[in-house]
């Protein structure tokens, strides 16, 4: 268990063992977040990243994508549709 003292500010220095183990930098970003009567303390990218996994979950099976190159491919595709549709008018 860690313990902070806090400042008249309301600021706190976050032990450096909690630091590494939330892998927090300088200019990094945290979240609070309400759970019952707890508050959970955490690394807000790392909290946004498994927020967009959990949102694509499922993606790669629904749109057949099996390995990288299938990736590749469909992007290619995306943006050849889009280069397509933006300069049609244009030949």
């Amino acid at each position: 268990m860690e313990v902070a003292k806090i400042t008249t500010k309301g600021q706190i220095t976050i032990p450096v063992d909690i630091r590494k183990k939330l892998n927090l930098k300088d200019g990094d970003k945290v979240i609070f977040i309400e759970d019952g009567d707890k508050i959970i303390f955490a690394n807000a990218a790392r909290v946004a990243f498994l927020n967009i996994q959990k949102a694509f979950e499922g993606e790669a099976e629904r749109l057949d994508l099996k390995n990288e190159q299938d990736v590749v491919d469909m992007v290619n595709e995306v943006r050849k549709e889009i280069w397509e549709k933006r300069y049609a008018d244009n030949d």
